[in-house]
C-alpha cells in the first residue's frame, strides 16, 4: 500500500496488496443493520420505476458509505483506479502534446521534447481537427484527449492545420510512453532559478534534480536563490513530497503521520547528503490551491527556517490517503492518517500561513473569488491540534477541492500533456505575476545584503 496526499482532485499511486485491520469490536446489531441494507436493496431493485443493474446499485452503495467518511475517501471502479495509477506514475501511452481548446477546436500549446509529437514537428498553435479521420471539432476536450491516448506502439492519424486559414494535412504518429513533466524551470531576473512543481508523482524528484543541475550550469556563481512555485499544486505522493523536502534539507524531521492507534506515529526525517541546494536562499510560492503534499514541503521548509514562504493561505488538507486495491480491479482511497509538520502543527482545515503575504492583482483575485479551502468541504475533518476549529457547514453543492485542476493563468507551465486544460479563451497576454515579481525582488535583496556583508 502506498500512502498518498492530495486534494480530492489529486492523484495517487496504486500498488501493493490489500489488507484489512481487524475491527476491535463488533456491535451486536451489525448484522441487523446489514439485513436492513439488504431489505432496502431488494425494495429498490424490485419497485423502482425502471430496472437498475445490480452492479450499479452496489457501486452507488459503496460510494455513499465511503464518501460519507470525509471529502477525500472514495471508491474507484476499475477505470478510475487505472486512471489514478497512470496519473501518479506520471506516464502513459500517448503523443506528448500539451493541449487546450479554443472555440471548440483542440489547440496545441506545445509538444514535449523527445516525444512523437515533437519528432513529427507539430508546433505550438497548431489546430487538430480530426483523429483517425473522425472530426473532433466541438467535442469535449477530455474526449479528444482520451482518443489521443492509447497503448504504446499503436498508430494514430491526426489532421492538423497550422492556423485557422491553413490547409489541413495528415500526420501519422506511433504512440509511446510519455513521461509527464511535473517540474519545469527557467531563469528569472538574470540570476534567480525559478522551479515550478505542478504535482508530486514518480517523475517529480528526477525532474527537480535535472532542473537544479541545469540552473547551476546556466547561472554558475551568479545564482542568488531558488523560487519553488507550488501554487495550485494539489499534492500527490507522500514519498515524493518527502524527497523534494530533502532536496533542500540535510537534517531534521520533514513530516510525521499519526494513524488510528495512539502509538501509530511515523516520523520521516531528512537523510544527510541529499541536499542539492547547498544552503542557497529559497522562496516558496503558495496560494489557496496549494494542497496536501505541497503543504508538507512548505511546512517543512518553513519550520526549519530553510525557506521564506510567500503568497496567500494554502488549502489546508492534512490527511493521508492509502489506496487499497479491490478484487474487482477497483480500489478504495481511504483516509488512514493525519500528518503534522516538524514543529508538531497540523494544517488540517487551516493551511500554511505565508511568512510574507502577497496577493495577486485585484483582477486575478476576482477571477479566483469563491475558491474553497479544506474547511469549506462537506464532512471536512477538524484540526486535531485545535479542536475548536471545527469545519463550518459547507454549501449545498461544494466544489470537490481546491481549484488546482485548473492551471493558474499566472503559471502557464502547469499544463498537463495530452490532457484537458481549463484556459480556453484565456487572454493572449497574461497579467503580471506580482507574487513571482516580489519573490525575485526578495532574492535580489538577499543577494545584495550577503554581498555587502562579505565585503
Amino acid at each position: 500500500m502506498n500512502k498518498v496526499l492530495g486534494a480530492v482532485i489529486a492523484t495517487a499511486l496504486i500498488v501493493g496488496p490489500l489488507s484489512y485491520e481487524a475491527a476491535s469490536s463488533k456491535p451486536a446489531d451489525t448484522y441487523k443493520q446489514l439485513d436492513l441494507y439488504a431489505d432496502v436493496f431488494e425494495i429498490v431493485r424490485n419497485q423502482y420505476f425502471k430496472p437498475v443493474p445490480d452492479d450499479k446499485l452496489v457501486e452507488a452503495s459503496i460510494n455513499g458509505m465511503v464518501s460519507s467518511l470525509d471529502p477525500h475517501s472514495s471508491y474507484m471502479n476499475a477505470k478510475d483506479y487505472a486512471d489514478l495509477s497512470t496519473q501518479t506514475k506520471g506516464e502513459f501511452g500517448g503523443l506528448g502534446l500539451e493541449v487546450t481548446q479554443e472555440n471548440g477546436i483542440v489547440k496545441v500549446e506545445s509538444p514535449i521534447d523527445d516525444t512523437p509529437a515533437a519528432k513529427a514537428n507539430i508546433k505550438s498553435g497548431d489546430l487538430i481537427t480530426h483523429i483517425d479521420g473522425e472530426p473532433i471539432v466541438g467535442i469535449p476536450l477530455n474526449d479528444a484527449v482520451e482518443k489521443m491516448r492509447g497503448a504504446p506502439g499503436t498508430p494514430i492519424k491526426l489532421t492538423i492545420r497550422h492556423n485557422e486559414k491553413g490547409d489541413p494535412f495528415d500526420v501519422t504518429l506511433m504512440r509511446e510512453i510519455i513521461k509527464v513533466p511535473s517540474v519545469k524551470s527557467r531563469v528569472e531576473g538574470d540570476n534567480v532559478g525559478y522551479i515550478r512543481i505542478s504535482s508530486f508523482s514518480e517523475q517529480t524528484q528526477p525532474g527537480l534534480d535535472k532542473a537544479i543541475d541545469e540552473l547551476k550550469t546556466q547561472l554558475g556563481p551568479k545564482l542568488s536563490g531558488y523560487i519553488i512555485d507550488l501554487r495550485n499544486n494539489p499534492g500527490g505522493l507522500l514519498n515524493s513530497a518527502i524527497s523534494v523536502s530533502n532536496t533542500f534539507l540535510d537534517t531534521g524531521e520533514i513530516v510525521s503521520t499519526r494513524g488510528r492507534n495512539p502509538d501509530d506515529v511515523d516520523h520521516m526525517d531528512a537523510k544527510p547528503g541529499l541536499d542539492k541546494a547547498k544552503g542557497v536562499p529559497v522562496v516558496v510560492l503558495i496560494n489557496g490551491g496549494t494542497a496536501s503534499a505541497a503543504e508538507i514541503v512548505s511546512g517543512a521548509l518553513q519550520d526549519h527556517h530553510r525557506a521564506i514562504i510567500m503568497g496567500t493561505q494554502s488549502f489546508g488538507k492534512g490527511s493521508v490517503q492509502t489506496i487499497l486495491p479491490l478484487k474487482n480491479e477497483g480500489g478504495l482511497r481511504l483516509t488512514t492518517a493525519e500528518y503534522f509538520t516538524p514543529s508538531g502543527r497540523s494544517i488540517q482545515a487551516k493551511g500554511i500561513t505565508p511568512d510574507i503575504e502577497v496577493h495577486q492583482s485585484k483582477i486575478e483575485e476576482l477571477e479566483q473569488g469563491g475558491r474553497l479551502h479544506e474547511a469549506d468541504l462537506k464532512g471536512a475533518l477538524p484540526n486535531p491540534t485545535d479542536p475548536s476549529s471545527a469545519a463550518p457547514a459547507a454549501p449545498a453543492t461544494p466544489a470537490p477541492g481546491p481549484q488546482a485542476a485548473k492551471p493558474d493563468a499566472k503559471t502557464p507551465d502547469a499544463k498537463t500533456p495530452d490532457a484537458a486544460t481549463a484556459d480556453a479563451g484565456a487572454p493572449k497576454t497574461p497579467p503580471v505575476d506580482y507574487q513571482l515579481a516580489r519573490a525575485v525582488d526578495l532574492l535580489h535583496g538577499v543577494a545584495m545584503f550577503n554581498s555587502h556583508a562579505v565585503n
